[in-house]
């Protein structure tokens, strides 16, 4: 296999991550297409394209400018729930001098503004970054890592946290996330439509069965593009943190000291506090028995945030 360097491979993924993450919008536009042909679909058959184009083309604004809104709440205020999610609290240079100190140098051999640091009050091992620009990006870990690994070893982790940031993850990751939650919110939203209006005796029973029908598509549709949307973001999130592990690896010059890192990290990562599926899909390891999401969990390949670790300290050693 012919080399590619690493700057070559970090263009090349951040071109195909854009592309991902074009398909966010689209995604939708096509939902709302499907649901405004479904909903005409009657028992003489298909509906003329004329007049649902014409639905659509109406629905385009509204569609845009809710997805606008939500968006645009979302990405600026994610920072604050981030941070809330994981329960962390800031940490400065007088509190803990070692991990202020590893993250400085880090920072200046590369020529990077120093990141916020905080720390989760757990004794698991995990670390995630966050945040959109130089104001807001940070570097969480946990209380477990900073008193386990050893400098060089945390100083790995440090550094794979910085690729993050410097790479662009943490904020197509949180462009990613919220797309998802869009489709997410619309489902539950049409899915308790169906559960509560179908219990309402104030409408005809010609209109319940309407009002459900319709609700029933939406929830379908949406179900549809979440699941879509999902396989997209976990893409985009397994292809990065191998780019994290090389950009540490040639950050330190110490592939060794990541690779042992992930060895304590593995079996010992799973922070109890942090019920936030988002923000798990952050951490520097998380395996996909480890979330929340019951079903989807269960399918460790597809659904899985992160390649497994394994394969990951195997390629750090032959580094």
């Amino acid at each position: 296999m012919k080399y590619v360097g690493l700057q070559q491979q970090i263009s090349s993924n951040n071109r195909k991550s854009i592309l991902l993450l074009m398909a966010f919008p689209l995604l939708v536009l096509v939902m709302v297409f499907i649901f405004f042909y479904a909903i005409n679909y009657t028992e003489e058959g298909l509906p003329p394209l004329d007049f649902v184009l014409e639905q659509f083309t109406n629905a385009i604004p509204m569609v845009l400018l809710a997805v606008g809104i939500w968006f645009v709440v979302a990405y600026f205020a994610n920072s604050t729930m981030i941070n809330s999610a994981a329960k962390s609290h800031s940490l400065s240079r007088k509190e803990n001098m070692r991990v202020y100190n590893l993250t400085e140098n880090l920072c200046m051999s590369v020529g990077m503004k120093m990141p916020k640091l905080r720390i989760i009050e757990s004794s698991a091992l995990n670390a995630f970054a966050s945040g959109i620009n130089e104001k807001t990006f940070t570097v969480t870990l946990t209380r477990g890592i900073v008193d386990t690994l050893t400098d060089e070893e945390l100083e790995g982790v440090i550094a794979h946290e910085l690729m993050h940031i410097r790479n662009s993850d943490v904020k197509l990751l949180i462009v990613s996330i919220v797309f998802v939650g869009i489709f997410s919110f619309i489902m539950q939203i049409a899915f308790r439509s169906i559960l509560y209006g179908g219990m309402s005796s104030r409408r005809s029973k010609d209109d319940n069965k309407g009002g459900a029908a319709i609700m029933i598509i939406i929830v379908v549709l949406a179900a549809l593009a979440y699941f879509l949307s999902i396989l997209f973001k976990f893409a985009l999130s397994r292809k990065r943190e191998y780019m994290a592990d090389s950009g540490a690896a040639e950050m330190t010059k110490n592939p060794l000291a990541l690779a042992t890192a992930l060895e304590k990290i593995s079996g010992n990562h799973h922070v109890d506090q942090v019920k936030s599926e988002d923000v798990q899909e952050m951490f520097i390891e998380n395996a996909p028995e480890d979330t929340t999401m019951g079903l989807f969990g269960g399918l460790k390949g597809l659904f899985a945030t992160h390649p497994p670790i394994e394969k990951r300290i195997q390629i750090l050693k032959q580094f």
